[in-house]
């Protein structure tokens, strides 16, 4: 059984959720939405300590551009999109069909790559939404993830959803 130490390095307080966040050898592998009131956690190591700085810089100021090493695990599929995703600016927004047509397949393989993301905020899919509404978040359609979803896409272009 592991430890919270060991399943995480840092929990920080959003006005969302509490971001929780995974690293292996200075590299970011993981950033988790834990419920609000989850406990936060100081940064274990240096790199967790400058995950959050950076992670705090994008919660004051949406256009903040990260640079943080990363590691995303996935199908080569899911990595195609993730590129894709990751290049879509802050306040802009793209459909499903948008990225499917860019990336040669369809708005469900989409929407299941972005569902399948490990580090939301660094590759931004809330950004990718329906061709009509906000579509699904975190392989939900309702509650807490679009409730996220629609708070990331209102931080960054205010109004907007």
């Amino acid at each position: 059984m592991h430890s919270l130490l060991e399943l995480f390095q840092a929990k920080i307080e959003a006005p969302f959720a509490v971001i929780a966040v995974r690293e292996v050898n200075e590299v970011l592998t993981d950033i988790e939405y834990l419920p609000r009131g989850a406990a936060p956690l100081k940064p274990q190591t240096r790199f967790a300590r400058e995950v959050c700085r950076q992670l705090r810089a994008y919660l004051h100021d949406p256009a903040f551009v990260f640079d943080l090493p990363f590691q995303v695990s996935g199908t080569a599929f899911q990595k195609k999109v993730w590129m894709r995703v990751r290049a879509i600016p802050a306040g802009r927004v793209l459909s499903y069909t948008e990225v499917a047509r860019e990336t040669r397949s369809a708005p469900r393989p989409v929407g299941g790559a972005c569902g399948a993301n490990r580090i939301p905020i660094l590759i931004p899919c809330h950004r990718v939404v329906a061709s009509r509404g906000i579509g699904g978040f975190m392989h939900a359609r309702s509650g807490s993830p679009i409730a996220i979803k629609r708070w990331l896409l209102n931080h960054e272009n205010p109004g907007c959803y």
